[in-house]
Order: C-alpha cells, then sequence, then structure tokens
C-alpha cells in the first residue's frame, strides 16, 4: 500500500503527481479489486465542466469495502457503534456481519422494487442500519441519497422531489440527548408533497409505534426477515453515480453534488490512509454525522476500503455531560479522533474535571474539520486532548470536492496552528486575484482555485449541468473555484480565510444567505430580509438577520421567537438566526444591490469604517442600522 513516510518522501510523491499524474493514480487504483481494469486514466475539459476518470473501468464499491477482506479479517471489527445513551452497550460489528446484513439489505430493497439507477432518500438516525442501506444501495447499483436527519419535512421533500426518489428509508424516531425526535411524522409531513414516492421503509427503533399508512409503509424489521445474507454486487462503470448528496447554494435552491463510483473510491481511501498515517488495527473515530460529505467519506466508505475499524457515535458531545467525547475514546481505545472545531470550541468551555477523568493515553493523532479552526482552539486540543503528542490534522475540504484537499500528514508535515499547511498529492491550488489571475510566488492573499481534476471531484449538480458549470468553472475559467479565500505563507503553507460568496459555515456547515432569508420572507408579517454571517465564539459563525416587516413590530421579541421557529420548520433548526434586528431599510445601491459588506461590518460590531455610503439610494438608512445594532 501506498504510504509516506517523510517530508522528503512527501515533495517527491507530490511531484510525481504533478508531472505524472495518471501514472500516479493508476498506481494507487491498481491495489483495489476491479472488474475490469480502465482503458484510460483521465479525460478532463474544466470549460465544460467535464471529468471523467479511469474511463470503462468496472467495479463495485461494496466489492472493496467488505467482500476483499472476508479472507483477512472477517472477524475484525469494521463499526463500533457507540449508542446515544452511554449506559447502553456499544455494538461491534465484524466485517463478516457487515456484509452479512448489507447484502440482507440489498435484497430487501430489490423486494420493494428498487433496481440500478433508481435514487433512494435515506433519513435516518446515526443506527447501523444507516451503514448498512447506504452500502447496500451501493451494492445494488442504486443511488443513495442520505438527508441530515435534523432537516425539516420542507428541506426533505424539495431533495427527495429533486433527486427524483421513488422510496424512502426513515424510522419510526430519533435519540438526541435526552429528547426524541419524530423522523417518521417528519417523513409523512414532507411526502405531501411528493407524489412519486410509492414505497416507505420504517426502522422502528424508539418503540414509539409509528403511524404506517397502508399500502405505502412497510417495516424495516418485517422485510429483513425475508431477505438472504447473499446479494450479487452490481457491476458499475467507474462513471456511474454512487450517491448525490445536497449542499447550500447561494441561490436557495439546494444542489445535489453527485459523486461517482471509481475516483471517489480511490481517492477517499488514499487521502484517509495518507493523512492519517492510518495503521493496521488502530481504532478510528470520526464524529460527524452520516448526513453530511464528512460521514460519507470519512466513516464510511474511506475507513472501510481501508480495513479500518470505524466508530459511529449516535450521541451528543453534551450528554449527559461535557465528558461524553473524552468517555467514549477511553471506552475504545480510540486512536485517531477527528471532529469540528465547533464541538471543540464548546468542549474548551467546560470544566477541566471532565477531561482529565478519561484515560485518553490511547490516542494517536487528531483532525478538525468543517471550517477553518482558530488558535486558541488549536492550542487547547492540542494541549488538553492530544497532551502535546499527537499531531492535529486540519484539513480543508468540501462536499463537492468529495475528499480532503488541502491538510497535513500526521508525523510527516510540520504543524502551524490554524493553517491547513500543504495540498495533498495530486492536488494542484492556484490563489487567484479578482481580476482573474493567478497570483505567483509566498506571502499573498487571494481566492482559492484549483487548476488540474482530481479523482473524487463531484461531476455535476443532479439535473443541472450549466448550474455546476457557472456555479464552479465560469469565476475562473479552465479552474474549479472553491468560493474560499486563503493565505499562502512564507513556506508555501495554505490557510483558508473563509467563504467569499453569500454562503455562511455554521458549526462547520454550509448555508445559503438566500435560502434562510427566503424562509425568513415567509412569515407574514416580514417585508425583505438580508442575511449575513457574524463570528461566533461557539459556531464559527453565526447567522445575523436584518428583517423588514410591513408594520413597525408591537412585540419584537415574540416576532423574534416566530421567526426563528419559521426558519426551524422550513430549514431546520441548524439555520436558525442568532440576532434578529428589525429595521426600516437595507442599504442599497441605486440599481437596488444590497450592500452585504456594510451589514457584515455591522454584525460584526465594527461600524467605524463603513466606507463610502454616499452611492447608496438612501445613506440615512445606515446610520439607522448602526444605532439599532444588536
Amino acid at each position: 500500500m501506498h504510504s509516506i513516510a517523510s517530508l522528503q518522501d512527501y515533495h517527491d510523491q507530490y511531484k510525481k503527481s504533478i508531472d505524472q499524474p495518471e501514472a500516479f493514480w493508476s498506481e494507487i487504483a491498481n491495489e483495489f479489486t476491479w472488474r475490469k481494469k480502465w482503458d484510460k486514466v483521465l479525460a478532463w475539459d474544466f470549460n465544460n465542466a467535464d471529468v471523467k476518470w479511469f474511463i470503462n473501468g468496472k467495479l463495485n464499491i461494496t466489492e472493496n469495502c467488505l467482500d476483499r477482506h472476508l479472507a483477512t479479517r472477517a472477524n475484525q471489527t469494521a463499526i463500533i457503534w457507540e449508542p446515544n445513551n452511554p449506559a447502553h452497550e456499544a455494538k461491534h460489528i465484524t466485517y463478516k456481519q457487515l456484509f452479512e446484513e448489507v447484502n440482507r439489505t440489498a435484497n430487501m430493497l430489490k423486494a420493494n422494487g428498487v433496481k440500478k439507477g433508481d435514487r433512494v432518500c435515506i433519513y435516518l438516525p446515526m443506527i447501523p442500519e444507516l451503514a448498512y442501506v447506504i452500502l447496500a444501495c451501493a451494492r445494488i447499483g442504486a443511488v443513495h441519497s442520505v438527508v441530515f436527519a435534523g432537516f425539516s419535512a420542507k428541506s426533505v421533500s424539495d431533495r427527495v422531489n429533486d433527486a427524483g426518489c421513488k422510496i424512502v428509508i426513515t424510522s419510526d424516531g430519533s435519540y438526541r440527548g435526552d429528547k426524541t425526535i419524530n423522523l417518521k411524522g417528519i417523513i409523512d409531513t414532507a411526502l405531501e408533497s411528493c407524489p412519486d414516492v410509492s414505497r416507505v421503509i420504517v426502522k422502528e427503533y424508539i418503540g414509539k409505534g409509528a403511524a404506517i399508512k397502508e399500502g405505502r409503509d412497510v417495516l424495516w424489521d418485517d422485510e429483513i426477515q425475508k431477505a438472504s445474507a447473499q446479494c450479487d454486487a452490481e457491476e458499475m462503470d467507474a462513471e456511474d453515480m454512487l450517491f448525490i448528496l445536497y449542499t447550500s447554494g447561494s441561490t436557495g435552491r439546494p444542489k445535489g453534488m453527485v459523486h461517482t463510483c471509481g475516483g471517489y473510491m480511490v481517492y477517499t481511501n488514499y487521502t484517509f490512509r495518507t493523512t492519517f498515517q492510518y495503521q493496521e488495527g488502530q481504532v478510528y473515530w470520526c464524529t460527524a454525522d452520516i448526513g453530511w460529505i464528512t460521514g460519507h467519506s470519512y466513516i464510511l466508505y474511506g475507513p472501510l476500503s481501508a480495513g479500518a475499524t470505524t466508530v459511529m457515535f449516535e450521541g451528543v458531545p453534551s450528554w449527559p455531560d461535557w465528558g461524553r467525547f473524552w468517555q467514549a475514546i477511553e471506552r475504545h481505545k480510540v486512536n485517531i479522533f477527528y471532529t469540528a472545531p465547533t464541538a471543540i470550541r464548546s468542549l474548551q468551555q467546560a470544566p477541566p474535571e471532565f477531561v482529565k477523568r478519561h484515560d485518553l493515553s490511547s490516542l494517536k493523532v487528531l483532525g478538525s474539520v468543517g471550517e477553518p479552526i482558530n488558535e486558541e482552539a488549536w492550542h487547547w486540543y492540542d494541549e488538553n486532548i492530544g497532551k502535546g503528542k499527537c499531531p492535529i490534522i486540519d484539513t480543508w475540504w468540501q462536499t463537492e470536492t468529495g475528499g480532503f484537499m488541502i491538510a497535513p500528514i500526521a508525523n510527516v508535515t510540520k504543524l502551524k496552528p490554524a493553517l491547513a499547511t500543504l495540498p495533498l498529492p495530486g492536488v494542484q491550488p492556484a490563489v487567484m486575484n479578482e481580476s482573474g489571475l493567478e497570483i505567483q510566488g509566498n506571502n499573498i492573499e487571494g481566492r482559492l482555485a484549483i487548476k488540474f481534476p482530481w479523482p473524487s471531484m463531484a461531476r455535476t449538480i443532479y439535473g443541472d449541468h450549466q448550474r455546476f458549470k457557472d456555479t464552479y468553472f465560469s469565476t475562473f475559467p479552465g479552474k474549479y473555484f472553491t468560493g474560499d479565500g486563503c493565505k499562502r505563507d512564507d513556506e508555501g503553507y495554505y490557510r483558508i480565510t473563509g467563504r467569499v460568496d453569500d454562503i455562511i459555515i455554521v458549526s462547520g456547515h454550509n448555508l445559503g444567505t438566500a435560502e434562510i432569508e427566503s424562509a425568513i420572507d415567509e412569515h407574514t408579517a416580514v417585508c425583505e430580509t438580508a442575511v449575513v454571517g457574524f463570528p461566533h465564539d461557539i459556531k464559527g459563525q453565526g447567522i445575523y438577520a436584518f428583517v423588514i416587516c410591513y408594520d413597525k413590530p408591537r412585540e419584537e421579541e415574540k416576532l423574534r421567537s416566530e421567526i426563528k421557529e419559521k426558519v426551524s420548520k422550513i430549514i431546520g433548526p441548524i439555520a436558525k438566526p442568532d440576532k434578529i434586528q428589525f429595521v426600516s431599510g437595507l442599504p442599497k445601491t441605486r440599481s437596488g444591490k444590497i450592500m452585504r459588506r456594510i451589514l457584515r461590518k455591522v454584525a460584526e460590531g465594527d461600524t467605524s469604517n463603513l466606507g463610502d455610503t454616499t452611492t447608496l439610494l438612501d445613506p440615512n438608512v445606515v446610520d439607522e442600522i448602526k444605532a439599532g445594532a444588536l
């Protein structure tokens, strides 16, 4: 297996990956099980947003995640499922058991009419069945579309309709700390506006007795009993769709990013093993939810294809107390721990006893994902959790990239707090100026683009290739534009400085401002809204809404609660605004464009220099907004 042993080795392999990308990736891809090898490694045309890897190669990703391990590690634990309640026993699922459960689930899907190419919407809590059904879809060539089980009915129905799903997999409910959430109720509401869904498979999990709609709904436990544990894997082309995963768009409509079988498998496996320097037998834990790309790539496909033991965690970091993560690390002797800066900042505020009472000596490598980690959180993580002995792998990547792009390699790359450091082999970053020219050299700042394809990049937006092209390949023709700003320091290390478009990163999750604005505008009292991000101690960015009402609100607090409730219902609790300021107008140019730059400054509490406001339609509105800032 490919590995990088030293910094010199990294530079040599990086150079090879840039000089001879096809030879480099071909060598790595040869380590996998293919039904038929590819005719050509790569064909690409960024001007038309067109990329293909391992052309005419045939495979099934589950044969690489499951079947090929059976000879050597059938009895090794594949997944450790750590339940919401630590008083309950964790479940250790071996590779052999996982193989059988996935086959059974695949046969159950087939018996319920799922065929190769069908889209399956999955809306489940973090329970083993979520892993089974994702891999089962991949096994029979169905396309999975996992929707995070914190999204509202409206968000679910938008995604079901956009992907054309005919089948939905859900459960009666989920646990979140000491609360239960009625997932089936949310699905029933969502499906009122999804006429094409003909089958819902319901896993009875919390035992509250889900309402079953005759003719449409069936119970998982009844169906699975009829299914055999043997299901041949469907032969897939390397460029066949593996999954659709929705991410926020700046226009308000979510974008269904399409990932394909071959390149995605090769890249997630390679980056998982390389970046964390995964060693045989280690226990690896990524705390993300599988509803996000992090869970797809680095809880399931990357680790399982590498034959790793991966932890799947149902709970939350704060319940029953703030020691929950550290208790689970001790319980499972976790070696590699990968979490989000948001979680780290929350845990930092808890009394230190919660960390001190647990043995964290098994840890070898720490990681961070979702947004750039700030220096204070980096140092706390390093000193308190890693005890100064564990490298912190600060990974920069996106739903669209499928896998890590810029990240240190454990015990190889010299670390700098809050910097994502160097590009991984095969990744060719470019720092662009506003005129669209690449800025050469070091000690520079600009916008981050990528100038050469990598195997796991998204291939299109489902059903809308033009939008894919416009969003990612039109800003800098011939390059993929990430939407992020960055700095490159004197050593060529990258620091990601955050989004430069209308996306807010809340707790590591991308939310489009347009989507939140249109949800707020649904309230009958609201006339117009502008939403911006502002620095937030825990979440990284908070959501600040400037709201114009038809009439001056009599009870502001009541209206604020109603607006938050409305957003929660339309998008999900994650998108609720932290601050809502009622205003009589917004700073607009004469052509009607909202000057978000001014609103961002107000939201950040920095109103000393708002720049030239004389070009605004009504400059007085700025003074009013400044005076009422929260």
